[in-house]
């Protein structure tokens, strides 16, 4: 029976080791409680880091032994480990590149190395539990090599891996020294995720322009396998907040909380000690709102929770001692004996505290610089019952994005952090509960496990899909019936495609000629009478002319507007003319001057702009500014644009391969026909093929073709297979 294997750096448990005894605590985190009701079906199971180090044997297989009666399985880390791997590469360097404090990243080979070790440790505790029908979901940062590890041992398993922080711009990406690395690790998956969509286009933007690697609407072909790409936004567990927020508890400790104030207005912040939280921000901006509106002077509070975190580090030190400086002068400064402006607290609360604070608060006032999602605005919102409140969000956290109903602030800028206090302060109950309606019924709806059944049915339809793909990859079983028909056939024709099909491509066209091994091949093949050869490509006539005018084969050039049957002369399609091209050709000409390494070719009867040359990135955008200004200009004329392998190619809607194909099929009835191409020209090839015909497209992709190849050395090789059978 297949299982769910979730992976992350912590288990949804911490273990404490109090006098020899140890004690296990659930985690509250919104991760834990998505996932909790998957990991603990069937024969699921969560693996994960321990959280302590332990050195005795006996204490790891006793730990060992209690988690798996919860369906946890423990890894354990040396204090090396943690020191490297998560102290060092996962929160050193990782951590500030993708939250956009690149000077504050530390770059040791150390660091990596350790990373490197700790994610084998991961991929290895995975490969002992993990089968062929299973289904492994990876979980952020710390893991961003484990897809691949896995991938290498088990090619066909499906693999999930979901980013719960930022991924940053390709410009500050690029700063890694292991950038390359760290992208082919995450592409091991099979389905990638992330909060927002500009995450996402980060990523695939680092893909193409750091590791070469295309895409197209968010998927990446990695050889014969699929990557999907896509953005699936974290929601909290709605009702368990909503019920929180009503219970028993809650209210007493609210009651208790409130007798401690004058019945001032509460502003709510809520963060983890971290620079990339905007604290520092948020209270200098407090500062400057009590200057310009004294009136709110002892009629407003700030209760501002910060969360230890890692206040060993040095520079974690040095912020919390600027948040203690900030909030001393601002109490110093507007505190009366009987009002404080800032009520901090360093330290955790339960779920009981923070669901009091939450009903209390008047406004949240939640400012990252930058966060992946940041979930304390969605249960503020939850916990808002009677739907009062205001929610004043950063524009810089995923959350943002849904919660377009909030007040959304830069929080580098700190006047307008100023203007949205006084904003939310001031909004009418009637407004307020307009907007928090809006955004409770979204958080309801798109709640943790609708996330979560979202992601795992994506991971499925993309797996039935590779599986799809895999079933026309083209096999031994497979070339055996092509043979067999191959041999039983009195009369054959063979489509073949040039240019990334018979030959592989170059940085100038001219530079792709035919070499000697693909001249025996064809000559090998037209020795058989019974086969009729013809090369189908988009080359200029003269060009397939000069290489293969010598050979007893067919040529359709052009795409279809020019064609010569052997020892006869060529002949252009009717009706063609090429006037438009003096419309055109400066149009493209034009994008040439933009685009360095760029060229148009001017053919007869076509025009096509080649980018093979160009920087990574810059062709793309180009490509595609060209194409819309193209199908723009073209709309009326009666012309194509096609897009093809690092080419755009503009040509009357009446050429097509498929019209060529046509003509040869009605000229010569075949009881033996086989079809090779690997470009978006070519699906005109195939579309064009009787239904017993085998078509056959070079690389992955959706296609008309019946099956695929991997290369250009594998259509040499089939076709040295077939002519072997040569009677």
């Amino acid at each position: 029976m297949s299982k769910t294997i979730i992976v992350s750096n912590r288990l949804p448990i911490k273990i404490q080791k109090n006098n020899q005894e140890l004690t296990y605590t659930p985690s509250a985190g919104g991760l834990a409680t998505g996932l909790g009701s998957i990991y603990k079906e069937g024969n699921n199971i969560w693996l994960g880091w321990a959280g302590l180090h332990l050195t005795s044997e006996a204490e790891k297989n006793q730990v060992t032994e209690d988690l798996e009666k919860e369906s946890l399985k423990p890894i354990f880390l040396s204090e090396e480990d943690v020191e490297g791997f998560y102290e060092g590469f996962s929160n050193a360097t990782i951590w500030p590149s993708f939250h956009y404090f690149p000077q504050y990243a530390v770059y040791q080979d150390i660091f990596w190395e350790s990373y490197q070790q700790v994610n084998q440790k991961f991929a290895e505790a995975i490969l002992e539990v993990c089968e062929a029908n299973d289904t492994v979901w990876i979980h952020d940062y710390q893991l961003l090599l484990v897809p691949q590890l896995i991938r290498e041992k088990r090619p066909h398993i499906s693999i999930g891996y979901f980013q719960h922080i930022p991924f940053p711009s390709y410009e500050i990406f690029r700063l890694l020294p292991w950038r390359r690395e760290l992208l082919l690790g995450v592409l091991g998956a099979d389905l990638v995720g992330f909060h927002t969509y500009d995450d996402m286009r980060h990523f695939l933007s680092s893909v193409n322009r750091l590791a070469g690697i295309g895409y197209f609407h968010g998927e990446v072909e990695m050889g014969n396998r699929k990557v999907v790409v896509d953005a699936f936004p974290m929601g909290i567990d709605y009702d368990k907040y909503a019920k929180k927020a009503s219970s028993p508890d809650t209210i007493n400790r609210e009651v208790r909380y409130r007798s401690s104030l004058n019945n001032e207005k509460i502003i709510l912040s809520i963060d983890r000690l971290d620079y990339s939280k905007g604290i520092k921000n948020r209270l200098q901006a407090l500062e400057i709102f009590f200057e310009e509106y004294p009136e709110y002077l002892e009629k407003m509070v700030l209760f501002m929770v910060v969360v230890p975190s890692r206040d060993t580090v040095p520079r974690y030190q040095a912020l919390k001692t600027e948040i203690d400086e900030l909030v001393g002068r601002i109490n110093g400064k507007y505190g009366r004996v009987s009002w404080t402006p800032v009520h901090y607290f360093y330290r955790s609360f339960p779920l009981e505290a923070l669901s009091a604070f939450y009903r209390m608060a008047n406004v949240a006032l939640v400012t990252p610089l930058r966060d992946g999602m940041n979930l304390v605005c969605k249960e503020y919102i939850a916990s808002r019952l009677d739907q009062t409140g205001v929610l004043i969000l950063s524009e810089m956290a995923g959350s943002s994005k849904e919660l377009s109903d909030a007040i959304l602030i830069n929080p580098n800028d700190i006047k307008q952090i100023v203007a949205a206090l006084h904003q939310a302060l001031t909004m009418p109950k009637d407004e307020q509960k307009f907007h928090m309606e809006i955004m409770q019924n979204s958080l309801k709806r798109y709640n943790i496990h609708h996330w979560v059944k979202l992601f795992l049915d994506r991971l499925t339809e993309v797996k039935e899909q590779q599986s799809y793909m895999h079933t026309k990859i083209l096999e031994e079983n497979t070339i055996k019936r092509i043979k067999a028909a191959y041999q039983k056939a009195e009369k054959r024709l063979l489509f073949l495609d040039y240019d990334g099909t018979l030959t592989g491509f170059a940085q100038k066209p001219e530079q792709a000629k035919p070499n000697q091994e693909l001249y025996d091949i064809l000559n090998n093949l037209i020795q058989d009478p019974k086969n009729q050869v013809v090369i189908i490509s988009g080359r200029k006539h003269h060009t397939l002319e000069e290489w293969f005018g010598d050979l007893d084969i067919d040529l359709i050039a052009e795409h279809g507007i020019w064609s010569k049957q052997m020892g006869k002369d060529w002949e252009v399609q009717e009706g063609m003319n090429n006037d438009w091209q003096k419309e055109i050709y400066p149009v493209m000409d034009l994008y040439v001057n933009r685009t360095p390494g760029a060229f148009v070719e001017q053919k007869a009867y076509s025009l096509v702009w080649h980018y093979r040359k160009v920087e990574v990135g810059l062709g793309e955008l180009r490509t595609r500014e060209l194409s819309s200004h193209l199908k723009y200009l073209t709309s009326n004329m009666g012309l194509q644009v096609l897009e093809g392998n690092m080419v755009v190619e503009i040509k009357p809607m009446t050429a097509n391969k498929g019209v060529g194909a046509t003509k040869w099929l009605q000229k010569f009835p075949s009881d033996f026909v086989i079809a090779l191409g690997d470009d978006k020209t070519d699906e005109d090839t195939f579309k064009a093929m009787p239904e017993n015909a085998f078509t056959i497209k070079v690389g992955t992709g959706n296609s008309e073709a019946n099956y695929y190849l991997d290369s250009v050395t594998e259509v040499r090789d089939l076709l040295k297979s077939l002519g072997r059978e040569n009677k």
